[in-house]
């Protein structure tokens, strides 16, 4: 009887232990502004933030946001030296979740002026921006 309660109490611990590294990987990370599309778009035509794509080169390639450089998520940690830290940056990729990481990464760097585009660029609708 033991032996079933060990086994339960076993799967209910990592059960648990899922649960939270889930969340960890999906919650935004303290510190970090989260903006939606049109905030984005309020803040393209600002030359002191730094904005940056974290999809791999191919997808940005195919599509990407004038004025966005893009620095792959595997990337992301060694290209931090490239960045001032000192100036806002925005992070976007996709659906929110891997700029979300980089965010968390850069955070561990120092940085702390991040933001990360809500839904990415799934929530973005492709208009001209004027950045004169």
């Amino acid at each position: 009887m033991s032996t079933i309660n060990t086994y339960g109490l076993f799967q209910i611990i990592v059960s648990i232990i899922f649960v939270i590294f889930v969340f960890k990987m999906i919650l935004p990370a303290r510190g970090v502004e989260q903006i939606t599309a049109d905030e984005l778009r309020k803040r393209l035509k600002d030359d002191s933030i730094q904005f940056i794509d974290v999809r791999p080169p191919r997808k940005y390639h195919q599509f990407h946001i004038y004025g966005f450089e893009n620095i792959p998520l595997r990337d992301i940690r060694k290209e931090a030296a490239n960045l001032d830290k000192s100036r806002p940056i925005v992070v976007i990729c996709q659906t929110g979740a891997q700029a979300n990481r980089a965010c968390k990464r850069l955070k561990r760097k120092g940085f702390t002026k991040l933001a990360n585009v809500r839904g990415g660029l799934s929530t973005w609708d492709p208009i001209h921006i004027d950045r004169t």
